[in-house]
């Protein structure tokens, strides 16, 4: 009995750490997501961009209002590398923190595995010890029987 106690409190504190753990992994989730939806508005607005500089070659407009909207694009094109290598980095981050819960996981389920296992052996051995007792008795009643 003793030792569930014990493997209770080991159950009680991974299930907290797992709690701890799903929470880091719901904030890279999160934040994953976060920088991915800017990754999309920008390749969006490179895409417009891109579309308004084709329209501008079509239709006869100045050269410096042309530049210009090159130059724009050129500068998009900046900010989508940096935020491609921010997406990858937060993706790694999200991944581990989902290994970590896995692992996390796999813990709370040896632990509950463990202190079911146990209580069944508990179980089982105080079933035994009831029937010894029970045998006892009986042969106890059956000898005293005997002897009137």
């Amino acid at each position: 009995m003793a030792n569930t106690m014990v493997l209770t409190k080991i159950l009680q504190l991974r299930e907290n750490e797992k709690k701890m753990v799903q929470k880091d992994y719901t904030q890279s989730t999160e934040k994953f997501e976060s920088v991915a939806m800017d990754l999309y508005r920008l390749l969006k607005k490179k895409e417009n961009a891109e579309k308004m500089y084709e329209d501008y070659i079509n239709a006869s407009v100045p050269l410096h209002q042309i530049k210009q909207i090159s130059f724009y694009i050129d500068s998009i094109k900046d900010d989508i590398l940096a935020f491609q290598q921010k997406v990858n980095k937060a993706r790694n981050e999200m991944e581990l923190k989902q290994a970590e819960l896995t692992d996390a996981h796999i813990e709370v389920k040896k632990f509950e595995k463990l202190i079911e296992r146990r209580t069944n052996e508990e179980r089982h051995y105080l079933k035994k010890v009831e029937n010894a007792f029970m045998d006892e008795i009986s042969l106890n009643q059956f000898m005293n029987s005997k002897n009137r």
